[in-house]
């Protein structure tokens, strides 16, 4: 039971780099969205949304070596990966990338993430996933997830890139939670975005620089405290995306973005900050909405 439980764990929420074939900015965003859902199914242990997340002739499979020494494909189907991931379980399923490159062309998108494979804190094994997902009638939908495994040469912790994006992310939120101008708009590059929670909240960096400086008159701007949050790092080490939790005046709200690596160090080139509404409080969430 352990295997069947690890055996289509090597998988995580991959993000969208420079490819061949890119595609437009809403259809890597859709394709993300598949793979983080089945994600956020896998650590919730909720198997009714992780079957959404695949196709009906979805394969799962791990390339090993037995113990003769002989090449093989494990095979797993989407039912028993869901019997596994809905079996309640003590430990949390907690896959870590370091790295990844995602690929398009029209409806097919192909993704290949090295990743550490943790029980809680405990490191179990680590690998390479590789999958496709075509879009049909139903969006996007994964149909093909091959993944390895090694005990040995495991990464445990970020590398000095990782490090040095999240002591970005830490001063440039305690900068606005003092009031520190210079520091949040200097840590952003010169085309940097930044997404509000309004529809309309869409500012170039010296566009939001003009419009918040009532709020940097005063001792703090506003202050989010940040928590859980999730680095990905693109192969070439020039870019990486994250996303975040945070703690604010509005209740619990989700960040993420794009950061790049400049001569001047690490940069945010790209924030969106989003309320995040639990699904028991939706429909009245929607009642407040105005009518169009």
């Amino acid at each position: 039971m352990f295997k069947k439980i690890l055996l289509p764990l090597g998988l995580f929420l991959p993000f969208i780099l420079t490819a061949q074939n890119m595609g437009n900015g809403e259809e890597r965003a859709a394709v993300i969205a598949v793979i983080q859902r089945m994600f956020d199914a896998m650590r919730a242990g909720d198997s009714t949304a992780l079957r959404t997340t695949f196709a009906p002739t979805a394969r799962l499979q791990t390339a090993v070596t037995n113990k003769e020494g002989k090449p093989l494909l494990m095979d797993e189907t989407v039912d028993e990966f869901a019997k596994a991931v809905g079996t309640p379980h003590k430990e949390v399923y907690d896959e870590r990338i370091w790295s990844y490159d995602v690929r398009m062309d029209g409806r097919l998108a192909t993704a290949w993430t090295e990743y550490s494979f943790f029980l809680d804190d405990k490191l179990s094994h680590c690998g390479v996933n590789a999958f496709q997902l075509f879009k049909g009638e139903g969006g996007w939908k994964i149909i093909q997830i091959t993944d390895t495994r090694r005990k040995n040469g495991c990464q445990t912790e970020p590398n000095a890139d990782q490090t040095a994006i999240n002591q970005l992310m830490d001063a440039w939120h305690h900068a606005a939670a003092v009031a520190d101008e210079d520091l949040f708009f200097g840590s952003m590059t010169a085309d940097g975005i930044y997404l509000g929670t309004d529809a309309s909240e869409r500012w170039l960096r010296d566009e939001m620089k003009e419009w918040s400086k009532k709020y940097f008159e005063r001792e703090s701007a506003w202050a989010f405290k940040s928590h859980d949050r999730q680095i990905y790092m693109a192969s070439n080490g020039e870019t990486a995306w994250f996303e975040e939790l945070l703690d604010t005046w509005m209740g619990p709200c989700r960040g993420s973005g794009v950061v790049q690596k400049t001569v001047d160090g690490w940069k945010i080139r790209h924030y969106n900050l989003a309320v995040a509404v639990s699904n028991e409080v939706v429909n009245d969430y929607i009642k407040l909405l105005p009518k169009k």
